[in-house]
């Protein structure tokens, strides 16, 4: 096995479509030779042309100079066939997603390179261990994640099989650190790291699509405002294409033995039955133009009703009462039958939180203080709640920087779901040792743009506070899909931080 830092290190990429270009650039501007093959006739040129078009295009931008593209080009080869690998040090294999086709690639690749070439697959649902069975020397086989654009994205998931070496794994990361990617070491596992992590703030969101809780309109704007997520979660399923998230969504769900914290629910199967792709078809969870959302409906509870003065706070806590300070409400010592009730629910839905605490359910407003309110707030009522008292209270909220969104009855609101399932998710990912906690949040903020990882977040929520959000969702609902991680439970009993090591 070849030390990766030095030169010349030739790399063969095995598939030249869009993720094998992107590997092939970096490994260009990494320093290194790559060799591309593709089974396609003229795929490996056309492939080779368009990796050339992008650095002219970085040489447009003054982002390099002439001088270098040129070197840069150089340093690249069209193989005629997998023997013309032969003398590659590395070789990482992207081709689409059929392990039979992956398993005699390597077969193929072993009977014409060195014993000390590592061959690595960017699959991002298949196992190692599987594309590996059949190989002679496994433990030169890995998985080299990248994501889509690879010269954009840093991030890249290094992934041990069952029988990959320790020398391999380094090998691996100091190979994607020399092509500026930022490595991290994953198990072997459905999903590897980023994909399966993703699952939960798309699925919940669907969930609360599903049970007709809110609009996608209003989840993808509560996630933005109040929880400083870049993209909602159905804006981001239409990013990336519900011809893609759906699959994977199954290809993990059935991967974990259909664990119930991993589903999806029926609006996500619908879009994909309807050739609602997202923004590659035009129509998804939003309607699009030349890429761009249109006709998009306010996610805003708009009305003109007299500003509530005067309220009474259910269950007051020191959130709670510095919100009403905030708002300017003067607060009623005794329920004078009129008023609103405020209350600030964690994890219930405001039928239970009216039950347990005799409130009176038609008069109670529950407002979201678990997230950021400054720029939006979120509200719920149950139901046969009187319009004129949410109108008041959404009246007394509203100001032209701080809209509020209503949305129906639901345990744990919008936020304190999603992101409480963010959260468990990354906990169960560090109890069964996908990766370490640090290389999880790592990945994820890397990988889709977290403002923090999920471990980070339920640190950030309050790991007893996550603990309730989750075990109180599971009690109402009754579904497993919100059962605590162990991890959470065990730290949040013990007081420990989330991210102490068993």
């Amino acid at each position: 096995m070849k030390n990766p830092t030095a030169d010349p290190l030739k790399v063969g990429i095995v598939g030249a479509g869009a993720m094998g270009q992107g590997i092939v650039q970096v490994t260009l501007t990494g320093g290194m030779q790559a060799v591309i093959y593709d089974a396609k006739p003229g795929g490996g040129e056309a492939g080779r042309d368009q990796v050339f078009a992008r650095l002219d295009r970085l040489v447009e931008k003054g982002s390099l100079e002439d001088t270098e593209a040129a070197a840069l080009k150089q340093s690249v080869a069209i193989a005629g066939g997998l023997a013309d690998l032969a003398d590659c040090d590395v070789v990482v294999e992207a081709v689409f997603e059929d392990a039979d086709l992956k398993r005699q690639i390597f077969a193929d690749l072993e009977a014409v390179v060195s014993d000390g070439c590592v061959l690595a697959s960017n699959t991002s649902s298949i196992l190692i261990a599987s594309i590996a069975r059949e190989c002679k020397i496994k433990a030169r086989v890995a998985g080299m994640h990248f994501f889509n654009p690879v010269p954009l994205m840093k991030l890249v998931e290094v992934v041990q099989g069952a029988d990959t070496s320790e020398d391999t794994i380094t090998f691996l990361r100091a190979l994607g650190e020399r092509m500026g990617r930022t490595p991290v070491t994953v198990r072997d596992a459905p999903g590897c790291l980023v994909n399966l992590g993703g699952r939960a703030y798309t699925t919940e969101a669907m969930r609360l699509v599903h049970e007709r809780v809110a609009t996608p309109t209003q989840i993808d704007a509560i996630m933005r405002d109040c929880c400083g997520f870049r993209l909602g979660p159905l804006q981001l399923a239409d990013l990336t294409g519900v011809d893609v998230n759906y699959p994977v969504s199954q290809i993990i769900y059935q991967g974990y033995d259909q664990d119930p914290r991993l589903k999806t629910s029926f609006p996500h199967l619908s879009l994909l039955e309807a050739g609602r792709l997202g923004r590659k078809s035009g129509l998804g969870n939003y309607r699009y133009e030349g890429g761009k959302p249109v006709d998009v409906p306010s996610p805003d509870h708009v009305t003109q009703a007299a500003p509530a003065k005067s309220v009474m706070l259910v269950e007051p806590g020191e959130k709670l009462e510095a919100f009403a300070a905030e708002i300017g409400w003067a607060l009623l010592e005794e329920d004078d039958g009129e008023s609103p009730l405020i209350g600030f629910p964690l994890g219930e839905d405001a039928t239970a939180f009216a039950v347990w605490t005799g409130a009176d359910p038609a008069r109670l407003i529950c407002v979201d203080l678990s997230v950021e309110t400054h720029s939006r707030v979120t509200l719920m009522a149950a139901p046969g709640a009187g319009p004129a008292i949410i109108d008041a209270v959404a009246a007394s909220l509203t100001t032209p920087a701080r809209p509020v969104t209503l949305i129906k009855d639901s345990p744990g609101f919008v936020a304190q779901r999603i992101r409480g399932m963010v959260a468990n998710l990354g906990c169960e990912m560090a109890q069964i040792g996908v990766a370490s906690p640090g290389e999880i949040d790592l990945a994820m903020k890397l990988g889709l743009n977290y403002p923090q990882g999920p471990l980070e977040l339920a640190e950030e929520m309050g790991l007893d506070d996550t603990l309730t959000i989750m075990e109180t969702l599971q009690s109402i609902t009754g579904d497993d899909r919100y059962r605590p991680s162990q991890w959470l439970r065990r730290r949040a009993l013990l007081g420990l931080p989330i991210d102490t090591a068993d």
